[in-house]
């Protein structure tokens, strides 16, 4: 007796199929693992909230599925922009107001304990040379060199005694990014990348608008994928060039390459790149460049649109600073921002100086003059940012973070410069999940270290995770016998600044 298939074991049909119900019930059942793929991927399937326990595919180990967002909990946002500050950005300058500074100011600087400064002599304390003003209904201390940044207080979350391992830019740098002071390792946005996946096929997962001027300490190691497959790093776009994408578009003139003679061209391309792969299994280098090249290939139709900023009003370029030389290219990369982020990029990230001696927030010199030019450089567009993101409700799902590799000392070098300090500086957060007009932690009364609430990058990057739906610590690689993640074996999510 011939054994049983697969076949044989179906439901018998009541009667003879026509050919029409067959090419019916292929269609529709092809139709049909389409449209549930479509829907899975959307979080609109029934029962899109999995039980504990089970894992969505591709997710990390450990992972609950939620395809409405998140995988170990419910999100609160989707999507992050992050604004970093390179350089070391000047915290009793900007957010931390010293009264004992201006009561001391001029006196040696003596707190009870050995005193050194990483590239100078210790000089004497200095008290800001700036205005500080409360703004907002929560009353939080800004000075004069944000006055438009200011009016947003009560939609930002600050973290008052932000502190690193270390004082040097490299270090601080991968510190602030990674999590760890070495190179290497997987940037937060990587993270995001690998353990949410796309909100969109047509562009990038996470981009990065580098300053025109040039890439921040550690080069492009701050937005690297480390030991994470090499499609989730980051993909720089320079908003300064005419092409922020170089040869999106094919050169002029090439009236070969036709519509036609292009799709071919890709087919053929896609096939090669698939029979070479299927030879070398395992190496995610091979799989990022092929998942580049189709990703460039839709690049081709959805980001001219996207990076096209003459889609927007006149109103909107002069709230991010578009009409001013000095707020012009920071106002760019914001809008660009904004613009990415709303059509389903999930992580921007907008860097503010180079790395080097100068064009950044690295205040060695003159306190008074260098750091007022910077600072005017991203006041309006970033207050242009929120304001905008929140008019338009992108704020409800979208975190803005705005951060520094270390601050400044409250002594001064030279005769009126700041040194690196990695004892304490200050981010703050504002968007989906975060309360408006609080603060956590406090330094100490000139500045110096960290006193209460002490929160490292660990403790930033968890918020921002949870945030995202993600437990910090169940999002986890195996790499080399380990099983690594962003926060190392630190960080605790700063519950007293969400909503």
């Amino acid at each position: 007796m011939r054994t049983p298939t697969s076949h044989d074991l179906r439901p018998v049909a009541a009667g003879p199929v026509s050919r029409r119900d067959a090419l019916w019930r292929l269609g529709g059942g092809l139709g049909g693992i389409a449209l549930a793929h479509i829907l899975g991927r959307g979080g609109l399937l029934a029962g899109a909230d999995a039980a504990p326990g089970t894992t969505p595919a591709g997710a990390p180990a450990g992972a609950r599925a939620d395809l409405n967002g998140g995988i170990h909990h419910r999100a609160r946002a989707r999507r992050v922009i992050q604004l970093f500050l390179n350089g070391g950005a000047s915290q009793m300058d900007t957010f931390d107001h010293k009264p004992e500074l201006e009561r001391r100011h001029g006196q040696k600087f003596d707190p009870g304990e050995h005193v050194e400064a990483p590239t100078s002599v210790p000089g004497n304390l200095m008290k800001s040379p700036f205005e500080f003003r409360r703004h907002g209904q929560c009353g939080r201390w800004v000075s004069s060199v944000f006055p438009r940044l200011a009016t947003c207080a009560d939609d930002m979350a600050f973290l008052m005694s932000m502190a690193s391992k270390t004082n040097v830019h490299g270090p601080a740098s991968y510190m602030m990014n990674t999590g760890f002071l070495l190179p290497g390792f997987p940037c937060l946005g990587a993270w995001i990348s690998y353990g949410l996946g796309r909100l969109t096929d047509d562009l990038p997962t996470f981009v990065v608008l580098p300053d025109p001027r040039g890439l921040p300490y550690n080069q492009k190691g701050n937005f690297a994928s480390g030991f994470l497959p090499v499609s989730h790093q980051g993909t720089i776009l320079n908003a300064h060039l005419p092409e922020p994408i170089p040869d999106l578009a094919p050169a002029r003139p090439a009236p070969f390459l036709s519509r036609d003679a292009e799709r071919e061209g890709l087919e053929l391309l896609r096939r090669l790149n698939r029979r070479h792969a299927l030879g070398n299994e395992g190496d995610s280098r091979l799989e990022a460049r092929i998942a580049s090249y189709e990703l460039a290939a839709r690049l081709q139709l959805s980001a001219p649109e996207a990076l096209d900023l003459s889609r927007e009003t006149e109103a909107t370029r002069r709230l991010y600073g578009l009409d001013g030389k000095v707020t012009e290219d920071f106002g760019r990369r914001c809008l660009l921002a904004r613009r990415l982020v709303e059509r389903g990029v999930r992580f921007v990230q907008v860097w503010s100086g180079a790395g080097g001696p100068k064009n950044n927030w690295d205040n060695h010199a003159d306190i008074i003059t260098e750091l007022p030019a910077i600072a005017a450089s991203v006041d309006g567009p970033i207050a242009g940012l929120l304001k905008d993101l929140k008019s338009r409700g992108l704020l409800e799902d979208t975190i803005v973070v705005g951060s520094t590799e270390f601050g400044r000392m409250p002594f001064t070098q030279g005769a009126t410069g700041r040194d690196h300090n990695g004892g304490t500086s200050v981010a703050w957060l504002a968007g989906g999940g975060i309360q408006g007009g609080t603060a956590h932690g406090e330094s100490d009364p000139w500045s110096w270290k960290a006193a209460t609430g002490v929160t490292y990058c660990y403790d930033l990057h968890a918020t921002i995770l949870h945030l995202l739906g993600i437990d910090h610590e169940r999002l986890t690689f195996r790499h080399n016998g380990a099983d690594r993640r962003l926060t190392d074996v630190h960080g605790s999510v700063v519950g007293e600044i969400l909503a």
